[in-house]
């Protein structure tokens, strides 16, 4: 077992379990997540006695990923990571004006099988452990030196098909003793799990929630995104409405658009009228085209048109800025293995 995959409240169960003082808990994560610190071994951690550090080094492991490749353009980089088990994943470190952001992978492949999406080419492998979550963002940061203060659950897989362990990453990097990342700085992706977003409407931590939209009708979002045939837009809106009455954050809709396809006037005014009194503001996200799938990039007239029908109707909406395109780090291309799939 990763010694990232505790919080440091099971940290704190497994101290006393073996009858060691509770404070290790905080002193080993400081050993952990401190930048001027980050051990890569428990005999590093010289605060903590021998014996302890020994029986640590018995029942946990400390590395369970490596970076295999870093691709770089401008303000962006690609990690490939390999996991344990040889599998792949990637994460992207975006430099903003705000912060670097980095967007990690939940899972190895993707079962939600999205039409326009290049991750979910490949089936569902297996959940990415808190730990190898985790370690996404301390492997960055120790590779580029740079301090990640945003991180977005919105790269390979579903994060709520990996729910207990998504909750258990963001209490750690949260954590002030952890990696201090603010909550209101992460943010969680969906393509729309409505049980999962009605439990997470009780997730103590004030972080974002996005859903994954990208079409205003059920025929049309049955059509590119499998979801829709089991949660239909009545029951993912009514989720919404319940996760904004209880946590009072106000909810992104991801909206990537597809050449003929979801972005037709006709799209943009339904679009409204799905969207309107709810608290949200709307992600137009032009589509970053790969080798393997049919879709084509809405034209930029086309989604200039579509952005000034939703703002002359009183909907919060913005552009997404575009990162990696060149070296297919964008949204929607990455992968889970090192070869072509």
């Amino acid at each position: 077992m990763s010694i990232y995959d505790l919080t440091i409240d099971k940290l704190t169960e497994y101290f006393l379990k073996i009858d060691e003082k509770k404070y290790y808990a905080t002193e080993l994560f400081s050993w952990l997540y401190a930048k001027d610190k980050r051990i890569t071994s428990f005999s590093e951690a010289s605060n903590i006695k021998k014996e302890t550090r020994e029986k640590l080094s018995k029942d946990f492991t400390i590395s369970n990923i490596e970076i295999v490749t870093v691709e770089k353009a401008k303000d962006v980089r690609k990690y490939l990571f390999k996991l344990n088990d040889k599998e792949h994943v990637e994460a992207v470190l975006m430099n903003h004006d705000y912060g670097n952001s980095l967007c990690i992978s939940s899972q190895v492949g993707c079962n939600m099988g999205c039409k326009f999406c290049e991750s979910g080419r490949r089936k569902k492998v297996r959940n990415l452990t808190t730990g190898e979550m985790v370690e996404q963002i301390l492997k960055v940061e120790n590779e580029s030196n740079l301090r990640i203060s945003h991180v977005v659950i919105m790269g390979i897989g579903e994060p709520f098909d990996n729910y207990d362990n998504i909750c258990n990453f963001i209490k750690i990097i949260n954590h002030p003793k952890g990696l201090n990342i603010g909550a209101r700085h992460i943010t969680v992706s969906t393509c729309g799990l409505v049980p999962k977003i009605l439990e997470f409407a009780n997730f103590p931590y004030q972080v974002n929630l996005a859903i994954s939209l990208h079409a205003p009708n059920d025929k049309l979002r049955k059509e590119i995104m499998p979801i829709a045939k089991v949660y239909p837009l009545k029951d993912l809106i009514n989720a919404i409405k319940v996760y904004l009455e209880k946590t009072n954050r106000r909810v992104t809709f991801e909206y990537i658009m597809l050449d003929g396809v979801n972005d037709k006037e006709e799209h943009a005014l339904e679009l409204v009228n799905l969207l309107k009194g709810i608290n949200s503001y709307v992600n137009l996200i032009p589509y970053n085209e790969t080798d393997a799938l049919q879709y084509k990039r809405s034209k930029p007239l086309t989604i200039a048109k579509f952005y000034d029908i939703l703002k002359k109707n009183n909907i919060t909406v913005t552009i997404r800025r575009e990162f990696g395109g060149t070296i297919s780090a964008a949204c929607g291309q990455l992968r889970s293995k090192k070869e072509d799939i």
